[in-house]
């Protein structure tokens, strides 16, 4: 017995299959034509249908006021604290938009009344053109506040019918009528100019009354405003709508209601500026005068005519009396250093003059030297008791005494002096430390004085200006280009949308398509078990049974399911090629969980091999859920005790658990599973599983066991190695893709043995032509197929495709 470990392990390669995924989507060609044609449809209906959009522009240049204006003539260029309006680009812009000046616009045109007339498919607005107008006579303010529709249709040539629907309004009127419905007041009257007798043969029209506010809202959302040019001066308005007469009165009156708003405001700014600056005027006047008389009052009060003047004048008296002071000061130091160096020195030694002039003390101090020096050039050549010496020394004597008298008297005088300079000084400082107070209060009146002449004569310059400005305000703006629309529309555009639409209607299939696959998780053919199939072979595929159809297959039996399971067998005999002939091959039936049809494969493979005079043993071994019973029920001779019977009892032979069956002349022993045990597992762990195997291959070819599924229990594995080969099936339309690596692990494991992969339940009818695999599915070959020409077998496979 040779096992399929020959496959051996391979790099990880890509699973994409490029072709495959193509015929995914080519299965489903007819929808995905479908929807081209019909994308394409809508979109032509859209342009068809579909009422064009038009861009209305207009371009305009802000003017600079200080170019413009006329108070450029005047000196001061223009008043650049009184500057008309000049408040930028984007202020504009924004003015431009404001809900007041739009809401006026809407007002005044009557933009917030728009007339309709019904088409066969589609409703045009009657733009200036509508057969009837509406005239209110109400309040405009309960007009712009309400919200109606109206719906006039002529009658006669004098008569008509109003409805609301709103309100179940439905009553006859005539021309001119006044009509009051829900607090309006208006009346309907043909449009002037239309011919005679045209009006009774009107069609409907649709009156639609909205608030201004909501209209111009609408407006502002729409309307777009850029800046051109190198000065970014020039703005463009452009508008979009499906009526270009309207887009154009609309801007139009929006530029017009600007400029008049522009000049009207600058003028009342040249206006209430002028009565700024007389109303400034008359009170600096009286300002100016009162400080003009400040001045006047407080010279007179200080007793100065200048300031300046009266401050050099005791600046200098201050400055000759603290000379004196000083000087006397230093007369007093002189004195007091004489008087010391005679207290201490010698009776008779010399004193310094030192150039004290005050009350003859240098003259004494002379006189003193000369009579000392003259002693000592006596004691010389002689002694004290010389008659001159002792003349001499009484001399010095009494001069001493005068000087110390002389010194005393002098240091008096000086110290007089001295007091009455003083109180001069404290006075001079005095007179002049109150100047700086008296300056800065005079400055401070000067300083008034000359702001209210500075402020008078700008003002009255000012005037001049703002008389000038006010008799010749400038436009704010000039109109470049008036309003103009273009004449291709913009939206819709047609061949985009036909694009779009076939692009639409291609695409939206597609992603059908893909987002089914996406979410699609079963295995529905064989490509899907690719993954699985570069390690495990693969035996059959097993089509799909209807309901009117049997699940069993029979002798000589040509349906396709007999012949998947031939194909099945003929597979199997490559795979066994087992060389002992005395020996039965072991064949263990199973899959990942129930439902995936290993029970119906296990019986039509022991029937198929039984159909070529094989002797085969089918056991059922899922003894926890067994499903082998349902196709033996009407077994004659069936053995009342089944594998758990054998498992359990020891005293149970093989002979009495093999039923005889001979079901449409197909001989096939089966050994039912018999009565559920509490403890499965252990039954199948001990020897008597393994000695029922044994005993049997001795008498059988093939030995088929149908197992339980090995991701469930683990009943499966635990008798795996009993097997030569195992079939694993799976189930289209039901078996998980993310479940095929579960076998694939068991055989890499070496859990179970001989492994071979079966395809179940495939509904051929949902697959093309060579989709998958290079050939059709079906099985028509030698049955009848011959006698049908190429044509017919042409629309069959068309219609297998679909």
């Amino acid at each position: 017995m040779e096992e399929l470990n020959d496959f051996t392990e391979e790099k990880e390669e890509s699973n994409f299959d490029l072709k495959a995924e193509l015929f995914k989507y080519l299965a489903y060609w007819k929808w995905i034509l479908f929807g081209f044609i019909i994308g394409g449809l809508l979109a032509y209906l859209y342009n068809r249908y579909t009422i064009p959009q038009y861009r209305t522009e207009a371009t305009m240049i802000i003017v600079d006021d200080e170019k413009q204006n006329a108070m450029n003539a005047t000196p001061s260029g223009g008043g650049a604290i009184f500057s008309l309006e000049d408040d930028g680009i984007q202020n504009h812009i924004e003015k431009l938009k404001s809900k007041k000046l739009v809401e006026s616009v809407v007002d005044e045109l009557n933009h917030n009344i728009s007339y309709f007339i019904e088409g066969n498919v589609i409703t045009v607005e009657a733009y200036q053109s509508s057969p009837v107008l509406i005239e209110f006579i109400t309040n405009d303010s309960i007009v712009n506040t309400s919200s109606r529709d109206f719906v006039v249709t002529p009658t006669s040539e004098t008569a008509f019918r109003l409805e609301d629907e709103s309100l179940e309004y439905n009553a006859d009127h005539k021309i001119g009528e006044v009509i009051e419905l829900e607090g309006l007041k208006f009346v309907i009257l043909p449009k002037s100019g239309k011919e005679q007798g045209s009006f009774g043969k009107t069609s409907s029209v649709n009156i639609v009354l909205e608030p201004v506010r909501d209209v111009a809202a609408e407006y502002i959302s729409r309307l777009q405003i850029t800046q051109k040019g190198q000065a970014k001066d020039i703005l463009s308005l452009s508008l979009i709508q499906n009526t270009p007469e309207k887009s154009q009165d609309f801007l139009s009156k929006l530029m017009e209601r600007f400029n008049e708003e522009g000049v009207k405001n600058n003028q009342e700014v040249a206006e209430n500026t002028t009565k700024f600056i007389q109303d400034r005027l008359e009170m600096i006047t009286t300002e100016l005068d009162s400080v003009e008389v400040n001045i006047a009052d407080f010279k007179r009060d200080n007793r100065i005519m200048d300031i300046g003047s009266g401050a050099s004048e005791f600046q200098s008296k201050f400055s000759a009396a603290e000379q004196e002071i000083f000087n006397l000061e230093t007369q007093l130091e002189l004195l007091q250093s004489v008087e010391e160096l005679l207290r201490t020195q010698g009776e008779y030694e010399l004193l310094p003059d030192v150039g004290i002039s005050e009350g003859g003390i240098s003259g004494l101090v002379n006189s003193y030297n000369s009579l000392v020096v003259e002693r000592n050039i006596y004691l010389e050549g002689g002694t004290e008791k010389n008659p001159v010496v002792k003349t001499l020394s009484e001399q010095l004597s009494g001069l001493r005494n005068n000087l110390f008298e002389n010194i005393q008297s002098t240091r008096s005088s000086l110290n007089i002096q001295l007091r009455e300079l003083s109180k001069r000084e404290n006075v001079a400082q005095g007179q002049f430390s109150a100047f700086p107070g008296l300056e800065k209060g005079m400055r401070n009146i000067e300083r008034q004085q000359q702001i209210k002449e500075q402020l008078y004569l700008f003002l009255l310059q000012r005037r001049e200006e703002a008389a000038i400005s006010s008799a010749a305000t400038a436009a704010v703006a000039r109109v470049i280009d008036t309003p103009f629309t273009n004449n291709s529309p913009v939206d819709p555009e047609p061949w985009i949308i036909l694009v779009a639409g076939f692009f639409i209607g291609l695409i939206l299939p597609i992603l059908i398509i893909f987002a089914k696959n996406f979410l699609d998780t079963k295995v529905h053919h064989k490509g899907d078990l690719s993954a699985l199939l570069k390690d495990v072979p693969f035996l059959a595929e097993l089509p799909r049974i209807k309901p009117e159809e049997t699940d069993v297959i029979q002798i000589n039996d040509r349906s396709p399911l007999a012949e998947s399971f031939r194909i099945l067998r003929t597979n199997l005999a490559y795979l066994v090629q087992n060389k002992d002939k005395t020996r039965g091959d072991v064949i263990f039936v199973t899959s990942t969980i129930k439902g995936e049809g290993k029970t119906f494969v296990s019986y039509n493979v022991s029937r198929t091999l039984a159909s070529s005079n094989k002797k085969v043993l089918l056991i059922g071994a899922d003894i926890r859920n067994p499903k082998l019973h349902r196709y033996t029920n009407d077994t004659v001779g069936a053995k009342e005790k089944g594998l758990s019977d054998y498992l359990y009892d020891y005293d149970v032979q093989v002979a009495d658990i093999i039923s005889k069956t001979n079901d449409h002349n197909i001989e096939v022993d089966v050994v039912l599973s018999g009565p559920i045990p509490p403890n499965p597992a252990e039954l199948l762990m001990n020897d008597r599983m393994e000695s029922l195997i044994e005993k049997s291959r001795a008498n059988y070819d093939y030995i088929i066991v149908d197992t339980a599924p090995t991701m469930i229990v683990t009943d499966t594995l635990l008798i795996s190695q009993l097997a030569d080969y195992t079939l694993y099936v799976t189930r289209a339309d039901y078996t998980e893709k993310a479940l095929l690596d579960f076998p694939k692990e068991l055989r890499k494991q070496g859990k179970l043995k001989g492994l071979a992969v079966i395809l179940n339940d495939i509904d051929y009818s949902k697959f093309s032509y060579g989709a998958q695999y290079g050939y059709s599915y079906g099985y028509g070959y030698g049955y009848g197929e011959d006698n049908v020409s190429r044509w017919q077998r042409i629309k069959k496979r068309i219609s297998n495709s679909n």
